[in-house]
């Protein structure tokens, strides 16, 4: 239906509207945080020739400062991830199902930024654990941003947001030894999941081939939950959202995931990085899955429950 390429965007209105918010700071001079000029910030002011550093060298604090505080504490989940610019360009409209006018405007290009990531590992951990992959899209719309978050694996563990602190809590390293690293082989991973049935579905995706994919470009993207289309009359139909990798879907075998991450913890970063800087942009066609509102009772499953797919036979 549509693609989304990882590429430098053209130009439009909405792209020059993000430009009015970025600066380049390439040859310009060095300043303090209220724009005094520097003209040195690598020798401290001191007390004498060998004497201690002053406090009254306001330079030298706010560089330190600023050192102690530019790095964020990393997120709990998908702290592991890699992003990239690129656009999406509509090519079949779905006015009969929204007025979302990313959506209906033929040829239309919306800029978007995606990030892919891990989920259970640190951000030092391997890109080639076995884990579930994110795949957060977000659009910047003429009418605002709009942020599709969402897996490489269409359904979830879990149908209730309450049991995500546990479940999170058990694929975690164990407290007592920070182990095992970007990893669910311990006991409490499958303690919960032998607690919670609604999560062998799941388990079998995590367990297979797509949870170790050969490159991020090479990978399915999907919006894992149901949500609601609605239209000029107000009309809603209910919607799966599904990304198609024009490369395929391609994934490393274990015991080479293993050696990969042995040699290269970066492989899947690396793979994206190279690629865009050698043109061989990554893209991906975007597809929906839409059931009338009116026909969601005629499923013998509950459309809302992430656990559950919607046949595509169906």
């Amino acid at each position: 239906m549509a693609k989304k390429q990882a590429s430098n965007n053209t130009s439009d209105a909405k792209i020059e509207q993000l430009s009015r918010h970025t600066t380049d700071g390439t040859n310009q001079p060095l300043t303090t945080n209220q724009g005094l000029k520097i003209n040195d910030n690598q020798n401290s002011l001191k007390a004498g020739t060998r004497g201690p550093t002053l406090l009254e060298d306001f330079i030298m604090r706010e560089k330190i400062t600023h050192f102690d505080h530019e790095r964020i504490p990393e997120r709990i989940v998908h702290a592991r991830g890699v992003a990239a610019h690129g656009y999406f360009e509509l090519t079949e409209s779905l006015e009969k199902y929204t007025k979302a006018k990313f959506l209906t405007q033929v040829g239309k290009k919306t800029p978007v930024f995606t990030r892919f990531s891990t989920v259970a590992g640190s951000r030092g951990s391997s890109d080639l654990a076995r884990d579930v992959r994110g795949f957060a899209v977000k659009f910047y719309t003429d009418e605002g941003n709009y942020d599709l978050v969402g897996n490489n694996i269409p359904v979830f563990f879990i149908q209730d947001a309450i049991k995500f602190p546990d479940l999170i809590h058990s694929v975690k390293p164990e407290p007592n030894n920070e182990i095992p690293q970007a990893a669910s082989a311990h006991d409490t991973f499958w303690d919960f999941i032998s607690l919670m049935p609604e999560s062998m579905h799941m388990i079998m995706w995590v367990m297979s081939d797509r949870a170790i994919p050969r490159a991020l470009r090479m990978m399915d993207g999907f919006g894992v939950h149901t949500f609601r289309l609605i239209n000029e009359e107000v009309n809603a139909t209910f919607v799966k959202f599904h990304w198609k990798p024009k490369l395929g879907v391609h994934s490393v075998a274990w015991n080479e995931a293993q050696k990969i991450s042995g040699f290269d913890a970066d492989f899947h970063r690396r793979d994206l990085f190279e690629a865009i800087e050698n043109g061989a942009f990554a893209e991906w066609e975007f597809g929906v899955q839409l059931v009338p509102e009116e026909d969601e009772h005629k499923f013998d499953f509950d459309l809302l429950d992430a656990t559950k797919i919607i046949p595509e036979e169906l």
